[in-house]
């Protein structure tokens, strides 16, 4: 439907719009479309939706009428104005040229323009057409999604714009090369936990800059234990097993030993849990801690565990034999010599004496 063309006008206008076409056109005198020399419109114009399109007709002293119209819509004829649109403006009306504005201009105003003049000898047209181009909108994508590794998923961006815009998907990943779809729908097979994470789609048509929107797909996959690492102490010390898991959800950590679960809160020792890591901490070990642990990690996936070993190391600490010319520290902390030395000047004048 283009400018005016929603107007609903009563039989009595309707004979008076006849009446006046009538006139413009008289009867039996055929219309005369693309004169070598007038009236000579524009080429095709192209605006954005938004924008202001003006239409431009160029005439001479021959005309005495002019109008412009919209398919069989009259929108302007001479200074008048027969459309009751607000947006349609007069721009100008001179012996050279006839011109009018559609301002803020919809795709419903795509469409043929003609203008339309009446000279003594017989009426000519001139005919444009008007292109709107609109930007690139998303008008439909998936959603965030979460499935299990092995899984297959589709996604979905669907786009409009004029000109029909392209859609491209993108894995956001560091370790993602160039587009992994030139098109609506992404299809993945066997996912797996690599290709977790944000995928983006573009949608492009150059009329305006690319819109972006990005849904985000979580892979889950059951606990694996990456690092496990057991520990020598010396009794009396404080000694640490650590046990770290990758998981999605986040694996949940137990510790056992000897097939018994240890439980928080036994005394002096303490499990930390963090997001794929736990802690077995131990502040003072004693000979009956020493042993073998287990650390179990699960979530509703699966599970996995490791053997962790905590060991007595002897202390390497000796006190020092402290004999003559042996270096000690004072309470100032400034080395100084032990011993006999101040035996050594009465030894030298015995030896000499003697």
């Amino acid at each position: 439907m283009g400018v005016c063309g929603y107007l609903f006008l009563p039989w009595k206008c309707l004979v008076v719009v006849s009446l006046r076409l009538l006139f413009l056109v008289p009867t039996g005198v055929p219309v005369r479309s693309g004169d070598a020399t007038f009236p000579k419109a524009m080429d095709n114009v192209t605006v954005r939706q938004g924008e202001s399109a003006t239409l431009r007709c160029t005439i001479d002293n021959r005309v005495t009428r002019v109008a412009w119209l919209n398919r069989s819509t009259i929108l302007y004829a001479g200074n008048d104005k027969w459309c009751l649109d607000p947006r349609v403006v007069l721009l100008s009306n001179t012996q050279t040229q006839y011109s009018i504005e559609i301002q803020n201009v919809d795709v419903y105003d795509e469409g043929p323009y003609t203008c339309s003049v009446q000279t003594d000898n017989h009426p000519k047209t001139s005919r444009v057409h008007l292109i709107v181009q609109v930007s690139p909108k998303i008008v439909e994508i998936s959603s965030d999604i979460s499935i299990n590794e092995g899984n297959n998923i589709s996604l979905t961006c669907i786009a409009t714009g004029r000109p029909e815009p392209t859609v491209t998907w993108r894995h956001i990943s560091p370790k993602a090369v160039g587009f992994v779809s030139e098109d609506e729908y992404l299809e993945i097979q066997g996912i797996t936990r690599e290709q977790s994470g944000d995928y983006e789609c573009s949608a492009s048509n150059d009329v305006a800059a690319p819109v972006v929107r990005r849904v985000k797909v979580t892979v889950n996959y059951p606990p694996y234990i990456s690092e496990a690492k057991g520990t020598g102490v010396p009794v009396g010390q404080k000694g640490t097993l650590q046990c770290e898991a990758s998981a999605v959800p986040s694996a949940e950590f137990q510790w056992y030993k000897d097939d018994r679960r240890l439980v928080e809160g036994k005394k002096g020792v303490k499990v930390e849990n963090r997001p794929f890591l736990s802690k077995l901490i131990f502040f003072n070990v004693s000979e009956h801690d020493y042993g073998n642990y287990t650390c179990v990690a699960s979530n509703k996936l699966g599970h996995t565990n490791a053997s962790l070993t905590l060991f007595e190391v002897k202390s390497t600490a000796l006190t020092p034999w402290k004999g003559p010319g042996a270096v000690s520290e004072v309470n100032n902390g400034t080395p100084r010599r032990a011993g006999c030395i101040w035996l050594l000047p009465l030894l030298v004048f015995l030896l000499l004496k003697f």
